[in-house]
């Protein structure tokens, strides 16, 4: 067994997630889809489990399932550090770059400290690719973008907006998003600016995205913004993030709702920094997450590296119970990796109940429908001294991930805990559907309708699987269990 091999089998190393082989990775970065390939770049420290200097890591999938690691694309230099950003398909040569062709740009933050007045400085900066991303040159008048008076000013992300025929920017800063065009991507102006007083500002605004997407069932559409919040070390909950739906005209994005409201993209603890894919072929508009908090993502207990991604994630527009607001749904290809499966239908169940499959991989379909019980729901990596607790709460139409007892949490006081995610019921059924690692767990309720993503850190001797009901009895309609395979 090769020395990859033998780390890929590290306690809590992620089985069926995207990990660096080794050191600190944090944000997704420039996810574009090319001739092929998925490109996933990422925050990444080469020198470190801990997050420091700033590069891109840099990995490639033919089918979102299955990575293969390169080297590293974007290394700091004279103009800073490299923070996140995106990565486009120049399809139509505007930067002049590729002799007529189509080729890959990624636009960065640089991030270093102004030589005399020693305060943070990030700037905006442009690199091109010519093959399929493998090595990568920066443009010689970086950066392209700056403004001195602000402090935080940095992960843009970029699209080309069709109605306009230019590239728009959306970047984070402060608390709020900036709004530029342009029509190369070395050149950019000034649009807009979005958020001062709408949605959570809980903490400092970072790694926004723009997009359309269709609302399910009907010939129309809506922009959908996501902003990450990072930590506040008041609230408990940590770093997060919210989305806003509403309309774009290339220049200026107003927000559906009033100020005050904020629309939660991920219940769960552990889920930030997220964004989309470019130029994806399909029509599908697929979302990767950071899997960590900041409160505590410098300390969990892994040993030779830290963090890895969300599953990709199908995101569309839905009405529910809640309004309009965004379905998730893991891509289909993961569905590659089952391989044993158990199936129990009909069953009432009024207590703990073992279903007789073990794992430390899985994948979960369970549907309820409702009767006496107060609470129901499912245990994960399970023993006699662990669980991890996915359930519904019926009075309180909330949809339960409890990691109280899910295994190791000495490392921070508020890891320890249980999230709510507001669901109602769909003809008196409950529909959760879970992905269990062997140390994350992302929930999805009802179809997509709520998400909720949650690291753990049980032994592995936990491996059992069970239901659960309080104050009565609930009909378990049907629970399949598949356990899966490794992408290593």
């Amino acid at each position: 067994m090769n020395s990859i091999t033998n780390h890929r089998q590290e306690v809590y190393r992620p089985q069926f997630h995207f990990t660096p082989e080794a050191n600190w990775m944090n944000d997704p970065n420039g996810m574009v889809y090319y001739e092929g390939e998925y490109h996933l770049f990422f925050q990444y420290h080469p020198h470190s489990t801990k997050w420091g200097p700033m590069h891109w890591g840099h990995a490639v999938s033919e089918d979102l399932v299955y990575w293969e690691e390169l080297p590293i694309a974007l290394e700091p230099d004279e103009l800073g550090m490299i923070f996140s950003g995106s990565a486009v398909v120049d399809w139509h040569d505007t930067t002049g770059f590729f002799n007529g062709e189509s080729g890959l740009v990624a636009i960065f933050t640089h991030s270093d400290t102004h030589p005399d007045t020693k305060q943070v400085r990030q700037r905006q900066s442009i690199a091109c690719s010519k093959d399929k991303g493998r090595t990568w040159h920066k443009y010689e008048a970086n950066p392209v973008l700056e403004n001195n008076e602000l402090i935080d000013f940095r992960d843009p992300k970029v699209f080309w907006h069709r109605g306009t025929e230019k590239w728009v920017m959306v970047i984070a800063v402060g608390q709020c998003v900036h709004l530029y065009s342009s029509p190369d991507l070395i050149n950019w102006i000034f649009e807009s600016e979005f958020g001062k007083q709408d949605g959570s500002h809980d903490g400092v605004w970072e790694c926004p995205d723009l997009f359309e997407l269709p609302m399910e069932g009907t010939d129309k559409t809506k922009w959908v913004m996501l902003v990450s919040i990072g930590e506040n070390p008041d609230i408990a909950f940590g770093s997060r993030t919210q989305y806003f739906i509403g309309e774009f005209d290339g220049k200026h994005f107003v927000n559906d709702h009033q100020p005050d409201v904020t629309l939660w993209l991920d219940y769960g603890r552990d889920n930030y920094a997220g964004v989309s894919f470019s130029d994806v072929q399909d029509g599908r508009r697929i979302y990767m997450g950071w899997m960590s908090n900041w409160h505590y993502a410098n300390e969990v207990p892994t040993s030779t590296w830290r963090s890895s991604m969300t599953l990709p994630r199908i995101v569309s527009l839905q009405e529910s119970s809640n309004g309009l607001q965004i379905k998730q749904e893991v891509v289909e290809e993961v569905d590659v990796l089952r391989t044993h499966h158990r199936l129990l239908q009909n069953e009432t169940i009024d207590t703990e109940e073992i279903i007789p499959i073990k794992g430390t991989c899985m994948e979960i379909i369970a549907e309820f429908d409702i009767q006496s019980a107060s609470e129901f729901g499912i245990q994960v990596r399970k023993s006699s001294q662990e669980e991890t607790r996915i359930g519904y709460h019926v009075d309180e139409k909330n949809v339960i991930l409890d990691r109280r007892h899910a295994g190791e949490a000495s490392f921070h006081p508020w890891f320890a805990s249980r999230e709510t995610a507001p669901m109602e019921a769909t003809n008196n059924r409950v529909k959760l559907h879970v992905y269990i690692d062997w140390s994350s767990v992302e929930v999805f309720g009802n179809d997509g309708e709520v998400a909720m993503t949650d690291l753990i850190f049980p032994s592995r001797e936990s491996d059992q699987v069970g239901v659960y009901a309080k104050g009565g009895t609930v009909k378990l309609v049907s629970c399949t269990v598949y356990t899966l395979a490794s992408i290593w």
